[in-house]
């Protein structure tokens, strides 16, 4: 299907195009970005009062399978991308079994062709079983179409091995995906230590176990050298860590999400499990710290982390539920309002931070941008519409979102990938 966008505001970071345009899209592809393009044929997508963007890439998502499925499939994880307003979601590898070989990235793959929506790119483990103590096959995993490596859920405690591991990335040309915390600082902890975790005589981590590691890492990533990234960047220390290295010229970039950015560890007083995650949700001066460097260019890429569970898991308390809050339905919309709309960013440096950014950190060729020739992945936003967050009507399987009953202004009003319409639905 040929289709034209017609009337919409057209923002183009990687093109330097921000104005009204017409796009043309024919067999898949960007043909055109002018305007007045007439029809010819194609269907039209009045796009009046719209903003018409290069398609949206989650670098951040748990989608389950295999192996818990009963959380979350590539199929729901999908819809659920696409009612967001992704059209390209990156999946981590803590899967059961853990995506460390070249049948389990095989399996993502053809899962994804098969009951994807959105385009699925799996990231694959560092280390075999995400232990810590033996590197994964990465140049296997890279020919069988692994994108990046992280032990996402975990983090290399062995210096030794972290070093070795980024020099064969090095090597490849790859990217390696950080979660950064010492583990003989956080073991054991629920929430942010703090002023609220002792008032609740709740176990808290320290900011101290992301600094350290985050320091360690940036330090190694320097040295070898290699590309690294900093997956849900939450900590003040961290943030400036980040911030220097950047200045020394190391290879570094990093990602907040929607909840480090709205949310600190006060929402935690009811002890609602929804809001049990990893890394924490930390202070007050935390979150400014971060909202200063999303504002200013430290942190590059925002990111869902979306990590869905069972209904019957987040229902077993505080204490013993698991850590993690579904994201993907809401991550577009929270952050339109509270970063966008509220005048911290403009909307040009939102739209690059979830698709120009993400797309040149993974040498995403044909994505990340509307120029002729690229892939016809496309994100229309309707910064007008008012939602209410409502966790029944998500399309992912789970519900552990802290932001129900939330009104928001801006939503994704359109979900286009490889020039078929994915959201909304009726449209296909």
């Amino acid at each position: 299907m040929n289709l034209l966008l017609k009337n919409g505001r057209v923002i183009d970071p990687a093109a330097g195009r921000d104005g009204m345009f017409d796009v043309l899209i024919e067999g898949g592809r960007i043909v055109d970005v002018r305007p007045g393009i007439a029809p010819g044929g194609a269907r039209v997508v009045d796009a009046s009062g719209k903003v018409v963007a290069p398609g949206f890439i989650d670098l951040h998502v748990h989608a389950r399978q295999p192996g818990q499925e009963h959380k979350e499939d590539i199929r729901t994880a999908s819809r659920a991308a696409a009612r967001g307003g992704f059209t390209s979601i990156c999946v981590m590898p803590n899967t059961k079994p853990v995506n460390d070989s070249v049948e389990i990235t095989a399996f993502i793959l053809a899962e994804a062709r098969k009951n994807a929506v959105v385009n699925v790119f799996p990231i694959a483990a560092i280390s075999r079983g995400l232990a810590g103590r033996e590197l994964a096959p990465m140049a296997d995993l890279l020919r069988a179409g692994a994108v990046a490596f992280s032990d996402d859920g975990r983090c290399i405690q062995e210096t030794g091995l972290m070093r070795r591991a980024l020099e064969e990335a090095a090597r490849l040309e790859a990217l390696v995906i950080d979660h950064c915390q010492d583990e003989s600082l956080s073991a054991g902890g629920l929430m942010h230590e703090g002023e609220v975790s002792r008032r609740l005589g709740v176990r808290g981590f320290p900011a101290a176990a992301e600094d350290i590691m985050v320091a360690r890492d940036a330090e190694l990533a320097g040295a070898v050298p290699a590309r690294l990234h900093i997956a849900h960047l939450s900590s003040r220390g961290a943030v400036e860590t980040v911030r220097a290295a950047k200045l020394k010229g190391v290879r570094l970039t990093a990602e907040a999400t929607p909840h480090h950015l709205v949310l600190t560890d006060a929402a935690v007083e009811g002890l609602n499990p929804d809001l049990k995650v990893n890394p924490p949700l930390r202070g007050r001066e935390d979150l400014e710290a971060l909202r200063r460097a999303v504002a200013e260019g430290v942190i590059d890429v925002l990111a869902t982390d979306h990590a869905p569970h069972a209904p019957e898991e987040k229902a077993a308390g505080f204490e013993n539920a698991p850590f993690g809050i579904d994201g993907l339905e809401t991550a577009v919309p929270l952050l339109l309002d509270r970063l966008v709309l509220s005048g911290l960013i403009p909307l040009s440096r939102f739209v690059a931070m979830f698709s120009t950014a993400p797309a040149r950190l993974l040498d995403f060729d044909g994505k990340g941008s509307l120029r002729p020739g690229a892939d016809a992945d496309v994100t229309i936003l309707d910064l007008r519409e008012e939602t209410v967050v409502d966790v029944r009507a998500f399309a992912s399987k789970s519900r552990n979102n802290p932001f129900d009953g939330w009104r928001l202004r801006g939503a994704a009003w359109m979900a286009i990938v490889g020039g078929r319409v994915a959201y909304p639905e009726t449209l296909e």
